[in-house]
């Protein structure tokens, strides 16, 4: 039997914390826009030993499937995993923008000749155009690839599919390595990236280790595919 719209509406009733976008994108477009010349500078020494490899655009640009298919098999599969994921990239997503805020920051790592003229290349200099060398740490790309990791190594239903585990562990550190290799961020932008995400892990997934079970946020719901 057909669901009615008020039955659909209630049955994905945990949707609701996906309004949270309607606050993150102007805020993000805001210091795009006026964090341009003025701004700390984001420098390690490690930095430049690393060399630009343009071919790592393509787990760079994969970050946004990545994350957005996690958010969405756990929306239909798991409310309670969707949530621990929610939970950890919204927050922080959000103490990213409050440190761009108060400590605007960019780097000077972006090669200004590239020696190479190929189709990845193309793609950088895409990249290069539409995203600013600025708000840096911590590394958001960073932070929310580990999120959407943790989240399918705890996953029960994801606990046998392997191939998925390890794909999933492959295009994470793919898209950590693309961050630097890309000359998108420095190192020091990788390692607040991920001292961030141990944080966020105690904090969300803490409980499951020091319990032995999976814990329910504020109240159950039904599995989704019942």
């Amino acid at each position: 039997m057909k669901e009615t719209m008020k039955e659909l509406l209630y049955r994905y009733r945990h949707g609701w914390i996906l309004s949270y976008f309607i606050m993150y994108l102007p805020w993000f477009a805001y210091l795009e826009q006026t964090v341009t010349r003025r701004f700390h500078v984001i420098h390690m020494p490690i930095d430049d030993y690393i060399p630009f490899l343009e071919i790592f655009v393509v787990p760079y640009f994969l970050w946004f499937g990545y994350v957005a298919l996690a958010v969405v098999y756990f929306f239909f599969k798991d409310v309670q995993d969707y949530y621990k994921l929610c939970i950890f990239l919204f927050v922080g997503m959000t103490v990213f923008l409050v440190v761009s805020t108060i400590y605007p920051n960019g780097h000077y790592l972006r090669p200004r000749v590239f020696e190479r003229d190929n189709i990845f290349v193309t793609m950088v200099k895409g990249l290069y155009m539409v995203d600013t060398p600025t708000n840096l740490f911590p590394s958001i790309h960073v932070y929310n690839s580990i999120g959407v990791h943790l989240s399918v190594m705890h996953s029960e239903k994801l606990k046998e599919k392997k191939w998925i585990r390890r794909s999933s562990f492959a295009v994470m550190a793919s898209i950590v390595a693309s961050t630097v290799f890309l000359k998108q961020h420095s190192v020091f932008d990788v390692i607040t990236g991920c001292i961030m995400a141990v944080v966020m892990y105690t904090l969300v997934y803490g409980g499951e280790l020091l319990t032995g079970r999976r814990r329910v946020y504020q109240r159950r719901y039904p599995e989704i595919n019942s």
